[in-house]
């Protein structure tokens, strides 16, 4: 498994300062986020080529949005953009492109499920040439209710969405902190992960009994090694179920600077959280 980071971590760096520290750091790769990094599908490839030029692997692009919100213009110009930096990213030879499914608040589940479905197999439809690989974020998005982000929101999308050409980028931190067991969930679907994010949940029990699930300030997402996460488990399962991709960390542990705040912190969370992996897989 190679080991790389999502560069949303550092959204205010320029993409050169960014893929220079990734270099220097000793990291096989990096996730390039769209919004902070990338902005139109005319810079992919330029992108692209100065992560290579410093022996990094792009494992993927993520581009954030809700394809499915209930702003139809909104839904339309999105998913126009999308289609735009698919062609370009498949152009690029990156094999990953990360996007999120949303939710439209005025539909059922069955038509969310049914829309996004249809959007999906369009995508792969047009990308057949590069045979790029799409993958959803199992993150429930701001109001927790985006779809295709549980077990079951996975079987509604897979029998929607057959192509292999369509997975997950696996977040167990999300799963931790909704209540679902991310070994299982992760046995479940193993023939559909594209690439696994590396972030870990820490919670306080005390807070939770306090305040209940809905309540505030119980649940922290943390850098590998530092939540409840039993990494030497989770990744000797990954690599039984035949995951041989990319693990890219995503830093939002408020002990190390994020969200944007102290630049030396973020990089050092970066680098404390490549040793831990590098660390675990030496010894799996």
């Amino acid at each position: 498994m190679r080991i790389g980071f999502y560069t949303s971590t550092f959204n205010d760096r320029p993409l050169e300062e960014v893929v220079e520290f990734a270099a220097s750091a000793g990291f096989d790769a990096i996730e390039i986020d769209v919004g902070g990094h990338i902005k139109t599908p005319e810079r992919v490839r330029a992108a692209v080529t100065l992560a290579r030029d410093h022996n990094l692997l792009v494992s993927s692009i993520t581009y954030f949005g809700n394809q499915l919100d209930s702003d139809r213009g909104k839904r339309s110009d999105l998913r126009a953009r999308t289609e735009e930096f698919a062609e370009a990213i498949g152009e690029a030879g990156v094999p990953i492109f990360v996007i999120f499914p949303g939710r439209d608040d005025n539909a059922d589940d069955e038509a969310n499920y049914d829309g996004f479905g249809e959007f999906a197999n369009r995508l792969i439809s047009k990308t057949a040439a590069s045979g790029l690989i799409f993958a959803i974020e199992n993150w429930p998005g701001p109001k927790d209710n985006f779809i295709g982000t549980t077990p079951k929101g996975w079987e509604e999308l897979f029998k929607r969405i057959p192509d292999r050409r369509f997975g997950l980028e696996f977040d167990p931190s999300h799963l931790i902190r909704i209540g679902i067991d991310p070994y299982a969930a992760m046995d479940a679907v193993r023939d559909r992960i594209a690439i696994l994010h590396a972030k870990d949940t820490a919670i306080d029990a005390a807070t939770q009994q306090a305040v209940g699930y809905h309540g505030k300030g119980w649940w922290q997402y943390k850098l590998p090694g530092k939540g409840l996460l039993d990494w030497p488990r989770f990744l000797r399962q990954a690599r039984t179920n035949g995951f041989n991709g990319t693990l890219s960390i995503e830093h939002e542990d408020a002990a190390y600077g994020w969200p944007g705040k102290d630049l030396e912190a973020r990089k050092e969370g970066e680098r404390l959280g490549l040793a831990y992996l590098r660390n675990v897989l030496n010894k799996l």
